[in-house]
């Protein structure tokens, strides 16, 4: 038998941890002061929760109780005359007003932190890294794969990130109108780097982690109320188009399921109308840019009937677009995997070869699975063979690896 208030323990750490660490850093100041004190907060719940019963507003208390033991802890530091035992153990737990006061001040936390960590002081990779760290909770590991960089590479980077806010006195704020523009692009970066660690996980056994997809989808519309550029809809658009496919990605069991595989019916069609309307909207502005065009070519995906209704001219089209503005590997990756569909599997093996010839890619797990994938289906099993073992050493997802040795075991 599970026990209930470790039970409500849990449940407020996995829902409500990343809430009072953004509240705690904007009382505090200081991140890590406040990391500290969201440790402490959720320590003193497993001892005291048990006794005095989960409070009506978990995350009031945790926030409360945070902020008091950072500041007894700075005070003991300081040598200052330690609390009286009994007047601390009284205010534990007791919502603290100006914690507490300003429920759109709390609400906006969040929002704080994630231009904080996106200000354009910090270089780019470690503005991030650092939102992902801090505002999603992502290990170091999990950011690491993200980036396809060495874990203690990425771990340093947050670590100076954190030094130069501190240094550099960055504001715990959202910046005035006037300043958005610039900055919007860094934080729709993050928004979809964590929207794709929820979409299809990097590491663990599901496919998808719903917690941080649903949250990106979240930061996106906040963005939008406050923002309301092409760009933001067009991002919003993207993660709610492939949110809208969730429920029919994995089997009961948990195993993949690929985009030709999927029983269609099981789409959500909201989300689909809500998608492909802000696409509509973004490109009616004609001042759209990447995050646009992905999500107009899902919205293709997502409105043909059939796999084989797809318009794949359209969008090896609309990949051609996205090439020009951004060059990148795994864009041209995508693009031949459309390409292979409309033109052949040789056609598409030939684009991704000349990736890898480039040096391009060779450590991406998803490449090595796309080439298997048309060596596959041109007959060419002993190179398809070795290309899908390549593939499921790179790969850290248990449904993607079940998959890939599915795919090994029937060559």
């Amino acid at each position: 038998m599970t026990d209930p208030v470790l039970d409500a323990v849990n449940t407020a750490y996995v829902s409500e941890s990343r809430r009072v660490l953004a509240t705690l850093i904007r009382l505090l100041g200081d991140f890590d002061a406040a990391e500290e004190a969201l440790s402490d907060a959720f320590r003193a719940a497993l001892e005291q929760w048990p006794r005095d019963g989960v409070p009506a507003n978990p995350r009031a208390w945790l926030v409360s109780t945070g902020r008091f033991k950072a500041i007894d802890a700075m005070r003991r530091r300081k040598k200052f005359d330690q609390l009286d035992e009994e007047s601390a153990a009284e205010t534990i737990g007791v919502v603290d007003e100006h914690a507490w006061a300003d429920e759109a001040s709390v609400e906006d936390d969040r929002l704080r932190l994630i231009f904080t960590c996106c200000h354009p002081a910090l270089a780019p990779d470690a503005q991030v890294a650092l939102t992902l760290r801090e505002v999603c909770g992502l290990a170091t590991e999990e950011i690491a794969r993200a980036f396809l960089t060495p874990a203690p590479t990425l771990a340093q980077r947050i670590v100076r990130a954190k030094a130069k806010i501190r240094d550099a006195n960055i504001p715990y704020d959202v910046p005035s109108r006037a300043e958005l523009p610039e900055r919007l692009n860094a934080v729709l970066r993050v928004v979809y780097l964590v929207f794709n660690e929820g979409y299809a996980a990097s590491a663990g056994a599901s496919v998808t982690r719903h917690d941080l997809s649903s949250e990106a989808i979240r930061l996106g519309r906040l963005l939008i109320d406050l923002l309301p550029e092409p760009e933001a809809m067009g991002l919003l658009a993207l993660m709610l188009l492939h949110e809208s496919r969730r429920g029919a990605r994995a089997t009961a069991e948990g195993d993949l399921i690929l985009l030709e595989d999927q029983d269609r019916a099981l789409w959500d069609r909201t989300l689909i109308a809500e998608g492909v309307g802000l696409v509509e909207q973004a490109l009616a502005t004609r001042r759209f840019g990447p995050y646009t065009i992905q999500a107009a070519i899902a919205a293709i995906h997502a409105e043909a009937p059939t796999p084989d209704a797809t318009d794949w001219n359209e969008v090896v089209g609309l990949y051609d677009v996205l090439l020009r503005m951004d060059g990148s590997p795994v864009i041209e990756l995508n693009r031949s995997v459309a390409l292979a569909m409309r033109d052949g599997a040789a056609a598409g093996l030939a684009s991704v070869d000349a990736i890898f010839a480039r040096g391009d890619l060779a450590e991406y797990r998803l490449a090595h699975a796309a080439r298997a994938d048309l060596l596959r289906r041109l007959g060419r099993n002993d190179e398809a063979r070795a290309a899908y073992e390549r593939a499921l050493t790179l790969t850290k997802q248990e449904p993607e690896r079940r998959f890939l040795q599915r795919r090994i075991g029937a060559l």
